[in-house]
């Protein structure tokens, strides 16, 4: 499989190699990025990133590439998918795939033109074992008609440091923390209520990652785990003092568009972290942690447990539970024999526009209602209104 990458980061350099481990012939023909950050994990690995490009017009044009894969900051996504499709390609962005709600109505445009099918995603969860057990349980009818789902992603001090000091730093650049890191999570919990958010409130804030609250002011002079992620570009050494403009904790409720609901909550600071969710319909519970490797359903009626899964990763290499490895193995059957994918584009796009609306509803204080936003969503989707670009 030849690839030709627009965005060469940590993540694109992470899954190159995984995609090699899993398909010897999978090759990278040229790569577009000023800074490669991802380069050097490529090299140790023995991996060639093939030849620097300068523009991604030039990479797309100059070999038959079998998959464009896009790694670019969030703002650049939009743009990059674009120059993909227009020249016939098959294309995989990393999550999230645009970064405001006109670039998702554009978008919807584009696929409208080109077919949803030309775009694969990122949402690496959606191929995790521990989901794919959960959305089983639920298919059998464990669950019944789900009523609410109150659900976390909680980061590290850590993870959190990096999110303060890395480009991902500023919304402008990735549209905010919500849509960069928990639309994950936001569209594993779509997938589970099979029906659209409507209703969307949420409050959150930095409280953490502040001066008051750096090292030296409790006498801690220790800084490593604030820097044991590497920065990328833009990188800083800031952290408690950082020119960062997203948050560091939030929450958000959701109501969707059958009256279920959806609680849930993110930090960035947080020791003992977890990934947990408990779903519960009219049958059944379903409650599990990605981070802490485990999947239980009990029957409302009597309490039973019916299923009780532990999970765990792989290998050392593996970064989301053994997700990226299935999701490697599943995008090379995808693109050599048309095998079929547990997400879409659709569902990145709308998982988008529920983080987006989780960030609307914070800034403003207010309920936002997404009903004319998916009236304009499908229109552009059934190509009946015009692209910004005519």
């Amino acid at each position: 499989m030849k690839v030709g990458i627009i965005g060469l980061g940590f993540r694109l350099g992470y899954l190159g190699e995984t995609l090699k481990d899993i398909d010897p012939d999978f090759e990278i023909v040229g790569y577009v990025d000023p800074e490669p950050a991802g380069l050097p994990q490529l090299e140790r690995a023995g991996i060639s990133a093939g030849r620097k490009f300068e523009t991604p017009e030039e990479l797309v044009a100059s070999k038959n590439l079998d998959l464009l894969m896009i790694g670019s900051p969030n703002h650049l996504h939009l743009e990059h998918i674009r120059v993909g499709l227009a020249a016939g390609l098959k294309v995989f962005s990393e999550k999230p795939i645009v970064a405001s709600v006109e670039e998702s109505y554009e978008l919807a445009r584009l696929l409208a033109k080109h077919g949803h099918d030309r775009l694969l995603v990122g949402l690496v969860l959606r191929y995790s074992p521990l989901y794919r057990d959960l959305r089983a349980a639920q298919a059998s009818g464990l669950l019944g008609d789900i009523a609410s789902i109150e659900a976390s992603e909680h980061i590290p001090p850590y993870h959190g440091a990096f999110f303060m000091r890395d480009w991902r730093r500023y919304a402008h650049y990735t549209g905010g923390f919500m849509l960069e890191k928990c639309c994950h999570d936001l569209d594993l919990y779509n997938g589970v209520m099979g029906v659209r958010p409507r209703f969307v409130a949420s409050f959150g804030g930095r409280r953490s990652f502040t001066p008051a609250n750096a090292p030296q002011a409790r006498g801690v002079n220790d800084f490593e785990v604030f820097h044991r992620k590497p920065s990328g570009w833009m990188g800083s050494d800031k952290v408690f003092d950082s020119d960062a403009d997203i948050i560091d904790f939030q929450t958000a409720i959701v109501e969707y568009e059958n009256g279920a609901s959806l609680a849930f909550h993110t930090n960035l600071n947080v020791p003992d972290d977890y990934r947990h969710f408990c779903v519960i319909g009219a049958k059944g519970m379903a409650e599990g942690d990605f981070v802490r490797g485990f999947l239980k359903v009990h029957r409302a009626i009597d309490s039973e447990k019916l299923i009780a899964n532990s999970y765990e990763a792989p290998s050392a290499k593996s970064q989301h539970y053994g997700a990226d490895e299935q999701m490697a193995a599943d995008v090379i059957a995808h693109v050599t024999e048309g095998a079929p994918l547990p997400v879409s584009a659709l569902d990145a796009i709308e998982a988008g526009i529920l983080a987006l609306a989780m960030d609307e509803a914070r800034i403003a204080h207010k309920v936002v209602d997404l009903a004319p936003v998916w009236v304009t969503y499908d229109a552009c989707l059934n190509g009946t209104t015009r692209s910004l670009n005519g």
